[in-house]
Order: structure tokens, then C-alpha cells, then sequence
């Protein structure tokens, strides 16, 4: 895992008390530029056909999942294999609480809501449970844990295949929207807004959360442990609360997902697909919200282009057959094998770079420092 030089935290500087970033102004217009960004996106879901806005209401999803994750892993050092098993929890949670609300009649804004914060919380006490392991397991230990989780989703669900649907999964009865935007948008530009809305808000608290002195806190924990317990960092609690942050984040894209298909099924949620989520991390940039797009975009669009390549080669439907799903995975392979090779920060990383003044080197070389 490559770390920048701007991560670099001492334990020292982290165990401070106090925001590193606590400007007003700076706090201010990092609201300004979320609102900025929202009302953009919304806007652009106008421009889109009733598929795309899909896609994007599906992007916007995995984008809640894929920021915690990058957080998790590329600030806290915590590597997940199972978040898929949180999406699962998120979609699954929101869809009971919806069929039951939906049961008493319930309708309006809080029929998207209140399923949405019940995925939230049905997700985090997930998160607590695993953060708990993490604290006391490391590298190969802790992804064997979370991957176990993923592998058990469909045990779980044909157990309790009378509440959660097993094999079939679960409908979801959902708010289409509101009867006074039936005439003006399509039902997939306001699935859309709830999804853009929803990840807007996970971008928002994570980048303020990276920014804070917890977030210094992470890095410092990850970059040495043993050092930032002896500053008095309590490490167990950075990393429990930055496991329950992340599974909140897929919870909520559970939730959107959930809303967006009006399905929560085990075959949405399998280990192939948790393994995507740290694929499309890496290779959008670990550690990076901006990278974490690049990770959602992939996840939804690579696919799409690849079945339509496909269609086109007019294939017999035996090996077509085979090829799909299969040749996806190839991909990603191959994809994260030449972006490790090209930009090992990935493709936020690489787009950083080509911003940044290229310095010339030194003359003479800097003397060492006795530090």
C-alpha cells in the first residue's frame, strides 16, 4: 500500500486535541462546493434518458460503499473483504422496514428516510462487531474474517428464507416519488436525486472526517501502531469507529441500491462483487474520495461495455454464455495490473500528477537529516 507524503502523520501531532482544520471559512466552503455539486448533478439528470439516470442512481449507490472503503483501507490500514455483506445488511434492513411500513399504510418522504437511517444503523452494529475483531486481528486474519461474513449471506438468507426471501430475495415496496413530480420527471430521475443526494452526503462527512483529528488519528494509527499508543491514542477505538463510519457508508448505499432495484437478493451481494469493491478502490486510488468515483463508475460502466462489445460480436449463445460475467473479471484483473504498473496511486493519483509543476532535481545532493 503506498502512502503520500501528506499522509504522513506523526503520533504525536495526531494525539493533539482539537480539529487540525477547524477554519470557519475553510468549513464554509467546503458546504458551498458540496451544495455547488449536488445542484450540478441533479441538473445533469435532466440531460439523461431514463437508463442513464439508472446508471447513475446505481454509480451514486456503490460511490457510498466505495468512499467508506477507501477510507477504511487507504486511511486506516484496515483491509475488507466483506463489504458486500454491509451493502447486503443495508438493503436488506431497508427493505423489511419499508414492506412494514408500507403495510401500515404509510407513505411520503419518510417511507424513503426511515428505511434508509434503519440500514444505516443495521449496518454499523455490523461494523461495530467486525471493528471489535479488527482491533485484535491483522492483515491475512482480518480479510479471512470479513470474507467468512460474505460467504455466509446466502446461508443466512435461505435460514430465514421466510422473512428474507432466500434464493428469490426480498421485493421492496419504495415511494416511486412524489405525486407532485409526476408530470415533470421520469420515476429513474428522481431514484437519481435520492442516490445523488445520499452520496453527496456520505462525500460530505468523510471528507470532513479525513480533515479532522480523528482522521490524523488513522493515519497515525496505521502508519505505527505502537507509537501512537505510546502518545495515548486509543487504538482500539480508531479502529472500531472507523470500521462502524465505513459499514454506515455501505449501509446507506445498501439502502439507495435497494431503493433504486426494488429487489435485495444473496446473488447482488457475492464474494465476487465485495472483491470488486477493493479492486475498484485500488484502482481508482486509495485513500481518495475523488478516487472512490473512479471505483463506482468502473464498477457499473465496465460491465455495460463489455456486454454491449459482446452483443456485438454475434457470438453462439453457448459461449456466450460462458464469456459473460467471466470476461468482466478478466478485466478487472488486467486493469488493476497495468494501473499498479503505470500510476501505483491509481487513476486519482495519476490525474494528481499530471497537475502538479514538475520540480527539477538538485544540483547538489540535500544532506541528510540527523532526526
Amino acid at each position: 500500500m503506498s502512502v503520500t507524503v501528506e499522509d504522513k502523520v506523526t503520533p504525536a501531532d495526531a494525539a493533539r486535541p482539537g480539529p487540525v482544520r477547524s477554519d470557519l471559512a475553510a468549513s464554509g466552503r467546503r458546504v458551498l462546493i458540496a451544495l455547488a455539486g449536488l445542484v450540478l448533478a441533479i441538473g445533469g439528470t435532466f440531460l439523461l434518458d431514463p437508463y442513464r439516470n439508472y446508471q447513475l442512481a446505481v454509480v451514486a449507490a456503490y460511490l457510498c460503499a466505495t468512499a467508506g472503503l477507501t477510507v477504511l483501507i487507504g486511511r486506516g490500514g484496515q483491509l475488507s473483504l466483506g463489504h458486500a455483506a454491509l451493502i447486503a445488511a443495508g438493503a436488506y434492513s431497508f427493505g423489511l422496514t419499508s414492506n412494514a411500513m408500507d403495510e401500515q399504510g404509510i407513505t411520503g418522504v419518510a417511507l424513503v428516510v426511515v428505511p434508509m437511517l434503519v440500514g444505516v444503523v443495521a449496518a454499523s452494529v455490523l461494523g461495530v462487531l467486525l471493528g471489535l475483531a479488527a482491533a485484535r486481528l491483522h492483515g491475512p486474519y482480518l480479510a479471512g474474517l470479513t470474507l467468512a461474513v460474505v460467504v455466509a449471506i446466502p446461508a443466512v438468507t435461505s435460514t430465514f428464507s421466510s422473512v428474507l426471501g432466500g434464493d428469490a430475495g426480498l421485493y421492496i415496496s419504495v415511494q416511486r416519488r412524489p405525486e407532485a413530480l409526476d408530470r415533470i420527471i421520469a420515476v429513474e430521475q428522481w431514484q437519481a436525486w435520492v442516490a445523488i443526494t445520499a452520496a453527496a452526503a456520505v462525500l460530505f462527512v468523510l471528507s470532513n472526517l479525513v480533515r479532522s483529528s480523528y482522521g490524523q488519528r488513522m493515519v497515525a494509527v496505521r502508519d505505527d501502531e505502537a507509537a501512537a499508543r505510546l502518545v495515548g491514542i486509543d487504538t482500539t477505538r480508531v479502529k472500531v469507529a472507523g470500521f462502524t463510519i465505513s459499514a454506515g457508508c455501505a449501509g446507506l448505499g445498501g439502502g439507495v441500491l435497494a431503493y433504486v432495484t426494488q429487489n435485495a437478493s444473496p446473488g447482488a451481494f457475492s464474494l465476487v462483487f465485495s472483491l470488486f469493491l477493493v479492486v475498484a478502490v485500488v484502482i481508482g486510488g486509495l485513500g481518495s474520495l475523488r478516487g472512490a468515483l473512479w471505483g463506482a463508475l468502473l464498477i457499473v460502466l465496465l460491465p455495460d461495455v463489455i456486454g454491449t462489445v459482446l452483443d456485438s460480436l454475434d457470438l453462439p449463445p453457448e459461449l456466450a454464455q460462458r464469456l459473460d460475467g467471466n470476461v468482466a473479471v478478466l478485466v478487472f484483473g488486467l486493469l488493476l495490473v497495468t494501473i499498479m504498473i503505470v500510476a501505483p496511486h491509481g487513476i486519482q493519483g495519476w490525474l494528481s500528477s499530471l497537475r502538479r509543476p514538475r520540480r527539477r532535481a538538485p544540483r547538489t545532493a540535500p544532506a541528510l537529516s540527523t532526526e
